[in-house]
Order: structure tokens, then sequence, then C-alpha cells
């Protein structure tokens, strides 16, 4: 039977979660909780009784947050739209670099087979979606780029591990050509500086993105010690 201390402490971690804004770790939490208070199995606690209510208590990015049930989001719905397409060039770029990780500039390019504009990366980071991972220790030391915090949040993963995979985006029919996958939600953008002749398939960026990434565990494989090393800075 649970003591009153753990009935008052559970209490708390509920009222943290719900005043927040954002997402809180059990360590931004616990810093607000006694000490000793057991945030963790209060978590698991009120994940199991939010399951079924209006609102439900979800883990994202490793961390904690209320949201309204999936189920009953039509209600929430607002009638005005503001739609904010992203052109095809920064759609693939985005998958290329949430499925490679952490990727120089020059290494979306290759991947792509296409050069990218400046402005690409810039509306990408604008949205918040990707940051700057720090630098490699090779010529002209690229900046590489990773997902980011917000892009988790966004699209519900726990984890970038949680992305799925090739095989499960055919299976689930969301590898049409983006041009089909950008008229289905509302029309496409207005072009970028790049020629839409330039650019590939969503499909194809990610299956490059996995011959790559298999190629560059073989080379590490064998020529481990040659490997450039990443050093990672603060911008």
């Amino acid at each position: 039977m649970a003591t009153e201390t753990h009935i008052a402490h559970k209490r708390m971690v509920e009222a943290v979660l719900f005043a927040s804004e954002k997402a809180l770790s059990i360590d931004d939490i616990a810093e607000r909780l006694p000490f000793g208070a057991e945030v963790a199995v209060h978590l698991e606690a009120l994940m199991e009784e939010y399951d079924t209510r209006g609102v439900t208590l979800v883990c994202v990015a490793n961390k904690y947050m209320f949201r309204t049930s999936s189920d009953l989001s039509f209600l929430l719905r607002r009638e005005v739209d503001e739609p904010r397409k992203l052109s095809r060039a920064a759609v693939e770029t985005l998958a290329i670099i949430a499925y490679h990780q952490p990727v120089t500039r020059s290494e979306i390019e290759e991947i792509r087979g296409v050069s990218i504009s400046k402005g690409t990366l810039d509306v990408l980071m604008e949205a918040t979606w990707i940051r700057p991972m720090g630098r490699k220790r090779t010529p002209g030391r690229p900046v590489t780029y990773g997902t980011s915090e917000d892009f988790l949040v966004h699209f519900g993963l726990e984890n970038i591990k949680d992305l799925p995979g090739l095989q499960e985006l055919k299976a689930a029919g969301l590898l049409d050509s983006v041009d089909e996958a950008l008229d289905k939600i509302g029309g496409r953008a207005q072009n970028t500086i790049e020629d839409d002749d330039l650019q590939i398939d969503l499909e194809d960026a990610i299956a490059q993105v996995d011959k790559v990434s298999q190629s560059n565990v073989t080379e590490s494989e064998l020529e481990d010690e040659h490997q450039p090393e990443l050093l990672i800075e603060e911008e």
C-alpha cells in the first residue's frame, strides 16, 4: 500500500509536468521534488493511469510531457490551415540527415547526386529540425549536421533509432515520389534555386543512405585506425 509520502511525490510529478510548457527529463523533474523521490516509478504509474484518459503522458526524446490522446486530436483542430511546406530538396536533405547523421554538407550532396543551396539547410535550421553537431577533423574541418530534439518531438519518436527502415517505409506506402507526396498534402511548394529535374525521389535518397552506411561499416572495420575522428565543438 502506498504511503502518504509516495502519493504526495506522485502528485508533485504530475503537477510539474502539467505546468511545464516543454518536455522534461527525469533529472529536470527530480530537481523540483524532495530528495529521494522515485521519479521514474511515479512516471511509470502516471503513464499507466493516463493511458485511457483524454490526455496521455508520453515519452519523446527521453523526456516526458502530456499530450492530447491521438484519437481525440480532431477536437482541437483549427479551421484555418497554416501549412508549412518543405521544398523537394529540403525533404530529401532532411531524410539524408536523419538516416546518416552526423553528416557534412558535401556528404549530403554526394548522396543526393546534386548540390544543395545554403537556403535549404537554413530552412531546416529555422524549423529547428536539424542542428550542427560539431566539425570533422578533416581538411577544411566541415560542420556536421544531425536531427534535433524538436525533430523527435514533432515526429513522436523516443530516439532516432525509432526511425522506420526502408522496408517499413515501403510496406507503409510512404515512399511515393516527393512530387506525389507534396500533392497529397496540398500541392507542391514554390520552386527553390535548384531545378526539379536535378533532384531525386525520397526513396532513392534513403536507399543511397543505406548503401553508403553499409559501405562505411565495411571500410571502418578494415581501416579503423585511419578513419578521421569527429571533434565535437559547440557552435
